[in-house]
């Protein structure tokens, strides 16, 4: 099942996200929360990549590998559709191996019902 995936755009739906769940790992900080007038055919996720984590290239490219580890999550319907995810990346992400973060990820995300 190919979804679409549809970023967060307002200040306020990200302050909502921040004061949900939560969810720790090495590479991650998961937040989620069911927020009104969500459309439950697309999922809502927005990735953030600090400042700190380096410059823009590395910043986009941590990014991308986020966004193409979530795609393959949806594929193996291992995501919940009812709740808007905020993944604030760390600095592991860029270093490690994409099958191992993508494991780990997959773990957590089975976690949230």
């Amino acid at each position: 099942m190919k979804s679409k995936i549809v970023s967060l755009s307002k200040n306020v739906e990200f302050l909502s996200l921040l004061n949900g769940k939560k969810i720790i790992n090495k590479y991650s900080t998961i937040f989620y929360k069911k927020l009104k007038n969500k459309n439950y055919h697309y999922l809502n996720v927005s990735f953030v990549a600090k400042k700190k984590l380096g410059n823009a290239v590395v910043r986009n490219k941590i990014k991308r590998r986020l966004k193409n580890m979530i795609n393959g999550i949806i594929n193996e319907n291992k995501i919940n559709f009812d709740y808007c995810y905020l993944l604030l990346a760390k600095k592991n992400v860029f270093d490690d191996d994409f099958q191992k973060i993508k494991g780990i990820l997959t773990s957590d995300f089975k976690k949230i019902k």
